[in-house]
């Protein structure tokens, strides 16, 4: 297989009061894969998201984008690369118009007119945001805001979206709406979340984590329909979902 265009080894990482979040994970994504990060609350999976685009460093081991170390002096390229889309998206949108939000990324890395302007609309237009360009975010709904939080990132032209509880508050319509523009991207796609439903629709493969650690790592189906590693990471699927029962989904 090519080699990863995300690279985790043996990332350990302790936090300040001497918590020890992350013990020595190692995950490998490769070039147009769609992969669920899965676990537990306190798992860890939020720490090892901080670490993709250097907001955490790690105490031990490597992490790696497209060969690029995720380091300081390479941090303006890596968060080019690595596209965060946070789980409130007023997070990301802070300014007057959605246009204006869209470009400030782009824009903060020098590109200007013609081409600034092409990234802004190519970004809506993925998201089905083309139209609300000029109002202001606040006037949106939360999934339109949600739409527009992804598309500042893929403004960036980003190499990996990583997505973090993308399907969390919104309601069923804009739940398929969001699932639908997923799909139709053509980047990689890490996808933390405890939606497992969502998990399976969009991502071939699954990671699980738990107590800072990698302990599945294979086709969601599988790990989905595995009643005791579910059980043993405190993983419940919603009442009445049955993963053997869904049809597979490109």
């Amino acid at each position: 297989m090519s080699t990863p265009v995300l690279d985790v080894r043996g990332l350990a990482y302790a936090y300040p009061d001497g918590h020890q979040a992350l013990f020595g994970v190692d995950l490998h994504v490769h070039r147009g894969e769609r992969v669920a990060l899965l676990g537990p609350n306190g798992a860890g999976k939020t720490t090892l998201v901080l670490h993709l685009n250097g907001i955490l460093t790690a105490g031990a081991g490597s992490v790696t984008v497209d060969g690029l170390p995720v380091e300081k002096e390479h941090l303006r390229e890596i968060r080019r690369r690595v596209g965060v889309v946070f789980q409130d998206p007023d997070d990301q949108l802070f300014l007057g118009s959605v246009r204006a939000d869209v470009a400030f990324g782009p824009a903060n890395l020098g590109i200007k007119g013609a081409e600034l302007e092409r990234r802004v609309t190519s970004a809506l237009e993925q998201v089905g945001m083309a139209e609300f360009a000029d109002r202001p975010p606040h006037h949106l709904s939360f999934g339109q805001r949600r739409r527009v939080a992804v598309a500042t990132v893929l403004a960036m032209e980003p190499e990996i979206l990583v997505l973090d509880e993308p399907s969390s508050n919104l309601d069923p319509a804009s739940r398929r709406e969001l699932a639908d523009i997923l799909r139709s991207l053509d980047v990689t796609v890490l996808m933390v979340t405890h939606d497992l439903p969502y998990a399976l629709e969009l991502c071939p493969r699954s990671v699980i984590l738990s107590d800072g650690s990698v302990v599945a790592d294979g086709p969601t189906r599988a790990l989905l329909t595995d009643d005791s590693l579910m059980a043993a990471h405190r993983l419940e699927l919603p009442f009445g979902f049955d993963p053997r029962a869904v049809g597979e989904r490109p």
